[in-house]
């Protein structure tokens, strides 16, 4: 039998992420690499997707999302954002936000198309353009504070352009892109027709600024496509309830695609989902992101303590930190060195650049973790560092 695989997979790698929470627990260290947290669900959540599974929701659930969630995500758009969707035709439910960006992007991207990324960014992006035979191509933000240039972005928009992918609260470096940003990249989407795929899976979490969707711009609402879900909101990363708002004819195509990936999310923990959009109110967002800028800033005093270079994120669960000062080692090394003999894993910078080398001195820390955790990684780093 041919061992021989597909083409386009020769540039895939494990992910870098994952591999670092195996590293984590093979040397004890405090994993600060993949972003899930260490705190519980809230217990609304959990009652009722025990309620729902004790009630027999055990079978398969409608292939786009149970009516009961999506009709709580609709009802969610309008308050928060003043976006009028249609439950029954522009809303899918998805195995969590990463199959999300794939069955979108398997529905409206062709071969020999090119699909535009901001970098740094997360890393099944590029993949699942690859697995479209299209092209990714890549806009660096500007560091430090990771601006978007829009001549930058405009100067690689060709006749092949069919995408864009913009993230806010963006992964890996805590950006939340601002109106005159958005704004941009609305021209230059309505200028060339080009499709904007939104991940905005860190809605809510929000320290600097706001969360502006792109749909709600001008000439954005018909071009855009929203993932989202309850992973990061509702801190239940192991559900994998993701979420997909598209114009109606694009969200058909994309329904198909998605029947065949996975056929549906689990049906319980859609009512369970349900019921946290449903009930849970503005104190409950508020407090979310109260207590997430209490552990970024935890977070942040330690890593300049230790000597890392970093700013605070405006956004998200996550701080880059340029590490150049404590070490001559690469990011890959640094990272299983700092998990090895200090005792807290990071994810190396260069997993978030197409180019390595743009990321060779940098490491990503989540802090998506008890303030006690944080404290005491940050007492070992700075230990470590004295």
């Amino acid at each position: 039998m041919s061992q021989r695989t597909a083409v386009r997979t020769h540039t895939f790698t494990e992910s870098v992420i994952r591999e670092m929470t195996r590293v984590a627990r093979r040397h004890g260290a405090i994993n600060l690499a993949q972003g899930f947290p260490d705190f519980p669900a809230p217990r609304l959540l959990k009652d009722a997707a025990c309620r729902a599974i004790q009630d027999d929701v055990n079978q398969y659930a409608i292939t786009w999302g149970t009516p009961g969630l999506r009709a709580a995500l609709a009802a969610k758009y309008a308050e928060w954002y003043g976006l009028e969707v249609d439950a029954e035709s522009e809303i899918t439910v998805t195995c969590g936000a990463t199959e999300a960006m794939a069955a979108v992007m398997l529905a409206a991207i062709d071969p020999g198309e090119e699909v535009v990324i901001l970098e740094p960014f997360y890393e099944n992006y590029g993949p699942d353009v690859i697995l479209c035979d299209a092209a990714p191509v890549f806009v660096s933000l500007s560091p430090p504070d990771f601006r978007l240039d829009p001549d930058r972005l405009a100067s690689v928009v060709t006749n092949r352009t069919r995408a864009l992918v913009i993230n806010t609260p963006n992964n890996p470096a805590g950006r939340v892109f601002n109106r005159d940003e958005l704004g941009a990249v609305a021209r230059i989407c309505t200028e060339h027709d080009i499709l904007a795929i939104t991940d905005e899976i860190y809605e809510h979490i929000i320290f600097d600024g706001e969360h502006i969707p792109l749909a709600t711009l001008p000439g954005m609402r018909d071009r855009t496509v929203i993932i989202s879900g309850a992973s990061k909101t509702f801190s239940v990363t192991g559900w994998r309830i993701g979420t997909i708002v598209a114009p109606a004819a694009l969200n058909s195509a994309i329904r198909k695609v998605h029947d065949f990936l996975t056929v549906g999310a689990p049906a319980p923990l859609q009512d369970a989902c349900a019921a946290g959009f449903d009930s849970l109110g503005g104190d409950y967002y508020e407090t979310l992101a109260r207590d997430y800028r209490q552990r970024r800033d935890i977070l942040y005093r330690g890593l300049r303590d230790a000597g890392f270079r970093c700013r605070p994120p405006e956004g998200a669960y996550y701080m880059m930190a340029d590490f150049s000062a404590l070490s001559a080692l690469d990011d890959t090394a640094f990272s299983t060195f700092l998990a090895r003999e200090c005792g807290v894993a990071p994810v190396p910078g260069s997993s978030f650049y197409h180019r390595p080398g743009d990321g060779r001195n940098l490491v990503r820390f989540a802090f998506c973790k008890q303030a006690a955790t944080l404290e005491r990684a940050v007492s070992r780093l700075r230990r470590f560092f004295a």
